[in-house]
């Protein structure tokens, strides 16, 4: 999950970043060294009395401090441009495993460990890099100081010696023991304490996303709810879901509470341990009021290297959840990758025909939909699907889009074909319509004068002039606008083969019709495969297919002879 992004095309920068961050902090680490060292002159000076000495360091700690806060100005600085060029990658890969072969789609059919995804790339990845760098840098901090200190501390603490009956024990560098101790306790007790937060985190993400996706969707459905007057049910729904962040909250609230006791005592316990430590010496006269300072100051380093997990506890539980959320969905993306299209076998044809073959359809619950479909269509042909609600068509044209991978059989058409499918709730992007109009392609390859002339055509005048207006349009249009806006893109896009999944249940009968025609008179080599329930369709289509329910409980397609009675009104390719 982190090795990838170190060896990428943006690797050069990223490890010169990274070098930058890691040269400052061991600049930092060294300048603590010096300050440790002043701590000694400093202090001697006072106990002297020595005033000359005593302006002397103070000169010194200034430009000290000066240079250390530059340091640590740069390093953060350098610290959140690689974060930001970490997240960018790590964005830009996961949306584009997300957006392949229809992922995004699969994963909302089956059930997973993968709830809220657009959460996990849009705040577990921002997380993921700055816990990972946070911890890195002050990981590596720890490190460094550890090995200086741990040395300076060894030879500033002397020997201790302890009676054991009628032996003693000498103990060099006794305080460094301490100084161990004292970290191996802080830290098996958080740990201890702590560890039921990874889980809370875990948690407070997917209740945060679940509060915050209702919300969106509540937005985007605004209408319906005004109009059956659901405020109060929704209301219930937003109590509901913000009741399990509130649940959430609170045990994390406990937790940290119990670990603030903790680590609250166990730092002030590490600024005041060194001082009795050492004290004995002191009042023997082996130290100086400035050795002892420094003396202390060098545990206190030691002491909060060692404590690098105690004092870090926190951001590593978070990192903990983030790691765990965004392996699941990895894993998820590995699943439905694997997966593929399932049991349909996508075979190379002829450019001139599209043939579904010995097709069998199933829920995402392993139940059968539909058995043993088999038709073909060539190019110009019009079919109509139509049949019973709930017998799977839809399903059918998801199987042929290659977005549905439940079912097995052949599915054989040219690889490079132009196939659109126009939904029976057309997608509207957010943004200018000309990019709504021309979607997926970019607006830019289309002039403007085409634009205008399709939406005059199916119907759309008053949108004709608003091709800069940049708004929410599935908001603004109706049911039976946004179906216009499909046809539209049909005309745009002059596809070989177009489905329509009940593309026109929005519209009255004569903007039906109006649309059809259009169809038929600019896209004359067009294959139209239309499903639809209304009987109106029929005298568009010149060849009719049924799904009806067999004896076994499965639905099956055949086809039946076209209506006789349509007249004039039959189109023919």
């Amino acid at each position: 999950m982190i090795s990838p992004y170190w060896s990428s095309d943006d690797r050069w920068a990223a490890r010169g970043l990274l070098l930058g961050v890691v040269l400052l902090t061991l600049g930092m680490v060294y300048l603590t060294v010096l300050l440790n060292q002043w701590n000694n002159a400093f202090y001697s000076a006072l106990q002297d009395k020595n005033m000359a000495a005593f302006r002397g360091q103070l000169f010194r700690v200034t430009w000290l401090i000066t240079i250390f806060i530059f340091l640590a100005v740069y390093q953060v600085y350098l610290n959140q441009m690689l974060e930001i060029r970490w997240r960018r990658w790590l964005t830009d890969r996961y949306l584009r495993a997300w957006l392949s072969d229809g992922a995004y789609y699969r994963m909302q059919l089956q059930a997973s460990e993968t709830d809220n995804p657009d959460q996990r790339i849009a705040e577990d990845v921002q997380l993921l890099a700055s816990h990972t760098l946070g911890l890195f840098t002050g990981g590596l901090r720890a490190t460094v100081t550890l090995v200086t200190f741990v040395a300076i501390l060894w030879g500033l603490s002397g020997s201790l010696i302890v009676p054991v009956g009628e032996f003693s024990i000498r103990l060099p560098g006794y305080m460094v023991w301490v100084a161990v101790l004292y970290a191996i306790l802080g830290t098996w007790v958080t740990d201890w304490l702590g560890r039921p937060l990874v889980r809370l985190n875990f948690d407070r993400q997917r209740y945060e996303a679940d509060f915050r996706f209702s919300l969106v969707r509540f937005r985007e459905n605004t209408e319906g709810v005004a109009l059956y007057r659901g405020e109060a049910d929704e209301f219930r729904g937003f109590r509901e879901r913000f009741e399990d962040v509130v649940r959430n909250w609170w045990g994390i609230m406990l937790r940290q509470k119990r670990m603030t006791y903790f680590t609250s005592g166990y730092g002030l316990g590490a600024w005041i341990v060194p001082s009795i430590v050492a004290a004995p010496r002191y009042f023997r006269g082996e130290l100086g009021l400035g050795g002892l300072m420094q003396t202390s100051q060098a545990f206190q380093q030691v002491q909060d290297a060692l404590s690098f997990f105690v004092q870090s506890y926190k951001e590593i539980a978070a990192w903990c959840a983030v790691v765990e959320r965004l392996a699941g969905f990895e894993r998820t993306l590995d699943g439905v990758r694997h997966q593929g299209t399932g049991g349909f076998r996508r075979v190379e044809g002829r450019a001139t025909h599209l043939s579904v073959a010995g097709v069998d359809l199933d829920r995402p619950d392993g139940h059968h939909l539909m058995a043993n479909i088999n038709f073909s269509l060539r190019r110009g042909d019009t079919v109509l699907l139509s049949g019973a609600s709930g017998l799977g068509k839809s399903t059918l044209v998801r199987a042929i889009a290659g977005i549905w991978p439940f079912g097995r059989g052949e599915i054989r058409a040219a690889r490079d074909a132009r196939i659109l499918f126009l939904p029976q709730r057309p997608y509207l992007p957010i943004g200018k319509l000309r990019d709504v109009v021309s979607y997926p392609m970019p607006a830019s390859g289309v002039a403007d004068e085409t634009l205008r002339e399709v939406l005059e055509a199916v119907g759309l005048n008053q949108l004709a002039g608003r091709l800069d207006e940049d708004t929410h349009w599935a908001l603004q249009l109706s049911p039976g606008e946004q179906q216009r806006i499909a046809f539209a893109r049909a005309l745009v896009q002059k596809p070989e083969w177009l489905f329509l999944d009940e593309a026109t249940s929005a519209l009255d009968e004569a903007t039906e019709a109006r649309l059809y025609r259009l169809v038929r008179e600019r896209l004359a080599e067009t294959t139209v495969f239309s499903v639809g329930h209304r009987a109106t369709l029929r005298r568009f289509h010149t060849r009719r297919l049924m799904a009806q329910p067999a004896g076994t409980g499965l639905a099956s397609i055949v086809e039946v002879p076209a209506a006789t009675d349509v007249g004039s009104e039959m189109i023919h390719p």
